[in-house]
């Protein structure tokens, strides 16, 4: 990291509430890199072209990002950190348009499927899937049309000197994305993610033999030591047909005594465990 700036990958264009999270775990001062695909961003750490990434694990509406977890599993990077951003969907215009003059809008699919509640109340407006959001007010802008809008959040319009004509339009006030902070494992400590966080959280994954009571026995050596586990995510395993990876997100850090001996009962049960990281647990 040159004069302590980290560099942060995050996917989409700038603008993008990954951009958002990205400097809301290391501030203002974070020097992001925009990337078109997750497979870009996570190899933008891998390779040293970017010290760390904004990587959106799970949506409280939409689910978890499944392509998120197995490119997990493919890199070997460490979870340092983990926020919560608030999704706020706004219509965004080229300044000077109106919601009458828009004919066509335009955002990713997820974006507009969040606000389908204000696109059945303009049924004049056709709406055209895209593959980000601020990309979508990017185009819009450059375009000079006078009759397209695009769905994103106030920092895409913001980047694009656009205007918002209609505000909060998402169906859910109650949207929120969980965003990591990942980097490579040998840079981990040279990173401080947001102050004031004293409750830690890990994240593991684990494969089990495909038999009866495996999985349970599994959870079991979290269960009998009163280890909080926030989420179970189950992925295939690649050549191997109905067995399951499981991602685990636990409430301890991985070096405190409970924790440890859950994790070496585990690995005594199953067929490998990974550590993905023990981080700050966001309190938003």
């Amino acid at each position: 990291m040159e004069n302590n700036t980290p560099k942060v990958a995050f996917q989409g264009e700038r603008g993008a509430f990954s951009e958002d999270a990205a400097r809301q775990l290391l501030g203002s001062h974070a020097d992001t890199i925009p990337c078109r695909t997750f497979e870009e961003m996570f190899e933008a750490v891998t390779t040293c072209a970017a010290d760390a990434a904004a990587a959106p694990i799970e949506n409280s509406l939409a689910g978890s990002v499944h392509k998120n977890y197995d490119l997990l599993m493919e890199h070997d990077l460490t979870i340092i950190g983990e926020t919560n951003v608030r999704i706020v969907h706004h219509l965004i215009a080229p300044r000077g348009l109106t919601l009458k003059d828009i004919r066509r809008v335009h955002s990713h699919p997820v974006a507009l499927a969040q606000c389908e509640r204000f696109l059945r109340a303009n049924r004049q407006i056709e709406v055209v899937p895209a593959y980000d959001t601020a990309g979508s007010v990017k185009m819009i802008v450059e375009s000079g049309s006078l009759e397209d809008a695009a769905i994103a959040g106030a920092t895409a319009a913001a980047v694009y000197g656009a205007e918002i004509i209609v505000e909060s339009i998402e169906d859910n006030a109650k949207n929120f994305t969980r965003f990591l902070l990942l980097t490579r494992p040998e840079r981990a400590a040279s990173f401080k993610t947001v102050a004031g966080l004293t409750e830690r959280k890990t994240s593991i994954v684990f494969r089990v033999a495909n038999k009866p009571g495996a999985l349970f026995r599994s959870i079991a050596a979290f269960a009998l030591r009163d280890i909080d586990l926030t989420k179970i995510e189950s992925r295939p395993i690649e050549g191997r047909p109905w067995e399951y990876s499981f991602y685990v997100d636990l409430i301890g850090d991985q070096h405190e005594p409970q924790v440890e001996r859950a994790l070496a009962n585990l690995a005594e049960l199953a067929e490998s465990v990974r550590v993905l990281g023990s981080y700050p647990r966001s309190n938003e």
